[in-house]
């Protein structure tokens, strides 16, 4: 009885979202995940190593590493000046097509990514213990769709309201292979990762252990 109906034939149940914001669960196919996670392995060999930037002096418990531009915190830069000077990764032509690919699905709007083009990911990987408060993503100068992907662990993402880092907010479990995207009236909203779940990754994604999560966004510093 509990292999015909275990959790895996159990449709998850998202919880209703601010205008803006969609979750579609198992967007990625394992294939993909793994495909992905092979990406992973080669830029964090890359020019620039993957590393826990700074907060206002403190490490974040969550490392990363970037494409296209290099992120530190309030300033995107093309070399990274805060890691070893060299330049990042070129942001890769299949992830501008994922991105845009990812704004269809989430909207069910066939032309929602026409004039979407990514043009930086931050990567994080999440061990066990690593948390992400509630934050903006204010950086940019483009107020375009953010499009966030999780492989590997699933965690407890937190999604909040523009105006404070409190109530109300919504929390969801983003698993392997989930699409999440916040755009719109829900772009410059509070949201953090409040737990890691460990041990709950599939063992077909790739990922041994802990959490890997792409966000793609448009800088809005084309030219520069």
């Amino acid at each position: 009885m509990a292999t015909l109906f275990g959790d895996d034939m159990i449709e998850r149940q998202i919880p209703e979202l601010p205008p803006g914001a969609h979750c579609v669960p198992g967007w990625l196919t394992l294939a993909q995940q793994r495909w992905i996670v092979a990406r992973f392995g080669e830029w964090v060999r890359g020019p620039v190593p993957i590393r826990a930037a700074k907060v206002r002096g403190h490490e974040m418990s969550v490392r990363t590493v970037c494409l296209g531009w290099h992120w530190r915190p309030y300033e995107y830069t093309r070399e990274a000046v805060d890691v070893n000077g060299n330049r990042v990764l070129e942001f890769p032509d299949w992830m501008v097509r994922l991105g845009r690919r990812a704004l269809v699905a989430a909207t069910g709007d066939p032309r929602a990514g026409d004039a979407y083009t990514a043009d930086t990911a931050l990567v994080n990987l999440y061990d066990d213990a690593a948390r992400m408060g509630m934050h903006q993503d204010r950086d940019e100068r483009s107020s375009a769709p953010v499009v966030s992907l999780s492989i590997g662990d699933t965690c407890t993402f937190r999604f909040g309201n523009t105006e404070t880092r409190n109530r109300p907010y919504t929390d969801l479990a983003l698993a392997s292979g989930d699409l999440f995207v916040f755009g719109g009236a829900a772009r410059f909203a509070y949201h953090g990762i409040t737990r890691v779940h460990p041990g709950t990754a599939p063992a077909e994604c790739g990922l041994e252990a802990g959490r890997i999560n792409i966000t793609m966004r448009e800088t809005g510093l084309a030219g520069e």
